[in-house]
């Protein structure tokens, strides 16, 4: 399992100079940078491409970033403009010789409302013929696709395990693999090593974070079973420490950062590097 640090911590939107971090993100040890690609434009995958060789690290995915503009349940606007966008990403991912979109693919964060039964099951059919689309374009081009269950105040749509896997099943396309992220599962999961090893060889992406979005070992999650279960089912992905703070104005308000959880952003990335390499090993 390589270890990777997601850029959101440092910066947004990342850009080309953004790759300035990379020489401090190799320092603390990581192997993998977890780019958000909040707008193709943003990037020469090329020269980030280069900078990533240069400094010894790979990009080992890339985050989807879904607003109101780019719902995959959306109206018809929404719902083509997020194709065209995630198609654009994957064309970018080929340039990084990165294997792997994740995130909440299906709609747009912080979309949650209850409603009906048959309007649920209305949006589900959509999702599913898009994600089909956009998951045999991920395909013809040897990409993947994670997809991330988001806790019950960031969607009403796939908050867990099992309701990620079901949408695995109906589009079923080899292409779909499931994201599982310890912030998401402590809320919504009984109980996180089990759900990992449900997913099993679905589990395509994993993200380790602590209970309150800080670093990963300075909260209550009990973490060696995560870390057996994720041994257990064969997982060889990147285990991705992705925090937040609020020094990045944007994130911190998107991800409901109020205060300063940690000292400094740094310490979340070193001693959360350091503290998995140790459960891990």
């Amino acid at each position: 399992m390589r270890l990777g640090i997601n850029t959101f911590l440092f910066t947004s939107p990342f850009t080309n100079q953004s790759t300035r971090l990379f020489p401090q993100f190799k320092k603390w040890g990581f192997q993998s940078v977890e780019i958000p690609i909040e707008d193709p434009s943003h990037i020469d995958p090329a020269y980030v491409k280069a900078q990533l060789d240069k400094h010894g690290l790979v990009c080992g995915t890339v985050c989807a970033c879904v607003g109101p503009d780019r719902d995959l349940r959306g109206n018809a606007r929404q719902q083509q403009t997020a194709l065209r966008y995630m198609k654009k990403v994957i064309d970018q991912m080929v340039v990084l010789d990165c294997p792997t979109m994740i995130g909440p693919i299906y709609s747009a964060v912080g979309r949650a409302d209850a409603v009906p039964r048959d309007e649920y099951r209305r949006q589900w059919k959509t999702v599913v013929h898009n994600l089909k689309e956009i998951c045999a374009y991920a395909q013809k081009r040897g990409r993947k696709i994670a997809m991330e269950p988001l806790n019950r105040f960031e969607t009403d749509f796939i908050n867990t395990c099992d309701q990620g896997l079901r949408m695995i099943r109906d589009v079923g396309s080899r292409a779909l693999t499931l994201h599982l992220d310890t912030f998401h599962m402590n809320i919504e999961e009984k109980d996180q090593a089990t759900a990992i090893r449900k997913a099993g060889k679905k589990l395509g992406h994993f993200h380790a974070c602590g209970s309150d979005r800080g670093t990963p070992g300075n909260d209550h999650i009990d973490w060696k079973p995560i870390a057996r279960a994720l041994k257990a089912v064969g997982y060889r992905g990147d285990v991705v420490i992705e925090s937040f703070t609020t020094d990045v104005k944007v994130i911190a308000r998107a991800a409901a950062i109020w205060r300063q959880i940690e000292p400094t952003r740094e310490e979340i990335a070193v001693k959360g590097v350091k503290f998995l390499k140790r459960i891990l090993r």
